[in-house]
């Protein structure tokens, strides 16, 4: 094999992604459906009712200072690690595979979470329609098509999630409109009851505040995730930039406008009560989260669009599922790139697509997907609502890291002015210190880990985990010590690492 195949079958494919298409990656990585009608409604009953669209944006400014520093950063770094990149790059390559160990578990987790409610939700809606058929059988059917689609070019995928993603994000925008432009309100529209400070933040950070903004930064995983397609967009330098500011405007904009308008659709005052109604199925509330939602665009839209989104879910899940099957496969073949895992991970094939490192995800994902079938836990309740709590806090850590690493490193060296290389990661790294505080504190109420005989909605509640909850929190701390020890163990794979992130 001549040298140029050699490159060609060891690095991925240059030139295949813009704005655009790097931008639909991530949006689908939030999966704005599912959070919409599986997220928001918990943070209004649990969390500050109306206020619920003023702690979106609240977070989306909290990402927005954490971007500054990020984007300055991929301005001196363009690799598929991204993140474990760019912590090696300003705090030393040994903080840098920890990091990227982290990372790897963060994007592993969700993709396993949204697998549990995909297979749940497959089973739900065509149960309905007589085909029964378990959530796992559904979950390896959906296991198929992802890794399939993860092996063609990059820019076909882009292609795929463009559409459903489009499709997802219209149908909520429609829903809105309608809502927002409504003279039938019930009050009206009612901004100081959704995005006052004094409502926002009512209840303290301890408090329901807290839990909603908790409840806010599980929504935005995956944003961060446009650097690691770097190597294979048209302008790395301008583009990861680009692209990170449109998908946090996209994802934030999104969330506040339609969950402002759910608020108004069933009034500022009357929150709460309205969403338990909702959702409450034989007398249990929140069993159905969704039908906050649907019910919503039945009555401003009409049943058609209500029946639509009730599928749209469905592709919204799968999107997700694609995008992050695709940003983990990147970051299996960046660290066998770099020497930390096997060399044989930096493989790709024809289409320039990381078949090696999609191979390995798509492995340990069906392997976990068949040991809690096995066991016969619940999709939800155990396979999402664990895995998803673990991811969300193990990326706000990595991206503490991140934001600390472009401070030191434009201490030592030229390319930001002060706001992006000290005073926006400074004030970032507060306000993600702020996110793992409160997501450790309501770790029992996200991930359904409270200790015996604790309602993990109280304000006192906070901290008060079984041993499993306490497990799942200390794993990323633990994959990260394990990642330090890999790095000052492994000199040689140093070496290849230091070239290849300084390449």
């Amino acid at each position: 094999m001549s040298t140029t195949q050699k490159t060609e079958r060891s690095s991925l494919r240059k030139g295949r992604l813009g704005v655009a298409g790097i931008v639909f990656f991530v949006v689908a990585a939030s999966a704005p459906m599912a959070g919409m009608t599986g997220v928001v409604p918990v943070a209004g009953v649990l969390g500050n009712g109306a206020a619920v669209p003023g702690a979106y944006v609240f977070v989306g400014l909290i990402l927005l200072l954490f971007s500054v520093g990020f984007t300055a950063m991929s301005h001196q770094v363009t690799n598929a690690g991204a993140f474990f990149a760019y912590v090696g790059k300003g705090l030393g390559i040994n903080v840098g595979v920890g990091s990227a160990f982290v990372s790897i578990l963060a994007y592993i987790t969700v993709q396993l979470a949204i697998y549990g409610f995909f297979g749940a939700m497959m089973e739900l809606t065509f149960g309905a329609l007589g085909v029964s058929i378990p959530w796992y059988i559904w979950c390896a059917l959906g296991w198929i098509g992802v890794t399939v689609l993860s092996l063609l070019s990059v820019d076909i995928g882009a292609k795929i999630l463009g559409v459903l993603t489009g499709l997802e994000v219209l149908s909520m925008l429609v829903v809105a409109a309608a809502i927002l432009f409504s003279t039938n309100l019930p009050e009206g529209l009612n901004f100081e009851a959704s995005f006052s400070p004094a409502n926002v933040f009512a209840g303290g950070f301890a408090g329901t505040a807290g839990i909603a903004i908790t409840f806010a930064f599980a929504s935005f995983i995956g944003f961060e995730s446009t650097a690691i397609y770097g190597e294979e967009s048209v302008n790395p330098k301008k583009t990861v930039r680009r692209a990170t500011y449109w998908a946090i405007g996209i994802i934030a904009g999104l969330f506040t406008i339609v969950t402002f308008a759910m608020m108004s659709g069933m009034g500022s005052s009357a929150v709460v009560d309205q969403i338990l109604a909702r959702s409450t199925v034989d007398g249990s509330p929140l069993a159905n989260p969704a039908a906050v939602l649907f019910s919503l665009a039945t009555e401003f839209v009409g049943p058609w669009m209500a029946q639509l989104m009730s599928w749209l879910v469905l592709t919204s899940l799968f999107a997700g599922l694609l995008a992050f099957q695709n940003a983990t496969s990147r970051y299996f073949f960046a660290m066998g790139r770099g020497g930390v895992l096997p060399a044989r991970l930096a493989k790709t094939n024809r289409r320039g697509a990381p078949w090696m490192g999609v191979t390995l995800t798509s492995v340990i994902a069906i392997v976990v997907i068949a040991i809690f079938a096995i066991f016969k836990l619940d999709p939800v309740l155990n396979l999402f609502y664990w895995l998803s709590s673990v991811s969300v806090l193990a990326i706000v850590l990595v991206e503490i890291l991140v934001s600390v690493a472009v401070i030191v490193y434009f201490i030592k060296n030229e390319g930001a002015n002060v706001w992006q290389g000290k005073i926006a990661p400074a004030l970032a790294v507060l306000g993600m210190a702020l996110a793992v505080y409160l997501l450790i504190a309501r770790f029992n109420l996200l991930a359904g880990t409270s200790a015996d005989g604790v309602d993990p909605s109280l304000p006192d509640s906070e901290f008060q985990m079984n041993p499993l909850g306490w497990v799942l929190v200390l794993l990323p701390f633990v994959i990260f010590l394990v990642g330090l020890i890999v790095g000052v163990v492994n000199k040689k794979e140093n070496a290849s690492l230091t070239e290849d992130i300084l390449s």
